[in-house]
């Protein structure tokens, strides 16, 4: 089947753009974004599976004290380039450099209008490949950039200011393979399902350090990338060979685990940069955003599940009461204060913990840590 953008030079195979993944049911192609301060912490995720035939979106906040988050379901659009569904929609104004996200939904609490600029290049994370016995469970890209934010927020009653301080945050750009909609029926797992997951950009004046690691039961990475990133000006080039960044092989993290929970109380990255020896950069959380107000493995909008149409909905919960070790609720991320010798900076470090973890003490599918 055609699409307006089969009429572009950019095909990777001999099939139309439209058919992509292979067939495989779990391709899909998603933007994220998340902005924040030390006040609250907002985050978007807009997602098309085209074997599936779904587009979804959500918007949450987190601010004095609760998690607001309205989400949208739909099929997905013909042409690609109609990155909207329901009152949510993510405009790519400069490929790479500039993004606008609007949010119309009054009846659910929350309105936006906001702009998301480039601090740094994009970055490629390494590809994310791995098998579950002989199914390919997960194949994935993704391009990580620190960004900045403008303009305008309203959640439930209150304007959230983008204007009196920096509103940093991340653009992430996946797509691949990974697990989303309804499972297919399968004969039940011989072990205990695993998923190690640490996901740090971390925002500073000049430079911005980011950081992510899979790791097996035993602590062992299966894949691992560390990089520190300059802040670029508006001329200066985004992707390709002028993308600047310099690879940090030798990163490493130590989490303090809230005891009783799957989730941190502080956490230190250290490596080695050339030239100038040992660093380590300490992390202090600030809040807490459960990931399942974007959709995160959510009972009910969990990415890639056809409602039936067309379907909006929304939620609200104070945050106290998303401590827990409910599999919806392990996923988060946390707005971090960071210290990096005698810099001050702000990013988030996601983390996901299902199953067991030797070095964190975790044992079973979702004991609480020591």
């Amino acid at each position: 089947m055609l699409t307006p953008y089969d009429d572009f030079p950019i095909h990777q195979t001999a099939l139309p753009l439209a058919q992509a993944g292979g067939g495989h049911p779990d391709h899909y192609d998603r933007f994220w974004f998340n902005g924040y301060t030390e006040e609250y912490y907002f985050a978007v995720a807009l997602g098309l599976y085209p074997n599936r035939g779904v587009i979804d979106a959500a918007f949450s906040v987190v601010h004095d004290g609760v998690q607001r988050s309205v989400f949208a379901s739909g099929p997905i659009p013909l042409d690609r380039t109609e990155t909207q569904v329901g009152p949510i929609a993510v405009e790519v104004t400069e490929p790479m450099r500039v993004n606008r996200v609007t949010v119309d939904a009054a009846e659910h609490g929350l309105v936006a209008d906001i702009t998301a600029r480039a601090r740094t290049s994009a970055y490629e994370e390494p590809r994310q490949t791995r098998y579950s016995g002989t199914r390919l469970a997960m194949d994935v890209t993704r391009a990580t950039q620190l960004v900045g934010w403008t303009g305008s927020i309203r959640s439930g009653r209150l304007d959230l200011d983008l204007a009196s301080a920096p509103v940093y945050g991340t653009k992430d750009r996946s797509w691949g393979i990974r697990p989303v909609g309804d499972a297919a029926p399968a004969a039940p797992a011989a072990a205990v399902p695993q998923i190690f997951f640490l996901w740090a950009p971390i925002n500073f004046t000049d430079e911005c350090v980011h950081y992510m690691v899979f790791e097996d039961e035993r602590g062992e990475p299966w894949s691992e990338t560390g990089a520190i990133l300059p802040v670029i000006n508006d001329s200066d080039p985004v992707f390709g060979p002028g993308a600047t960044f310099d690879r940090v092989e030798s990163l490493r993290h130590a989490v303090r685990w809230a005891p009783g929970l799957r989730r941190s109380d502080g956490a230190r990255l250290t490596f080695d940069r050339p030239g100038l020896g040992p660093q380590a950069i300490d992390l202090e959380p600030l809040r807490t955003f459960r990931m399942k107000g974007a959709g995160y493995f959510h009972p009910t909008w969990a990415h890639g599940r056809w409602h039936g149409g067309t379907k909006v909905g929304g939620e609200e919960h104070k945050v106290e009461d998303l401590d827990t070790l409910e599999f919806d609720c392990v996923h988060v991320q946390q707005v971090v204060r960071a210290n990096w010798g005698e810099r001050r900076g702000i990013g988030v470090l996601e983390q996901l913990a299902i199953g067991p973890h030797g070095p964190s003490g975790f044992c079973d599918l979702l004991d609480g840590a020591p």
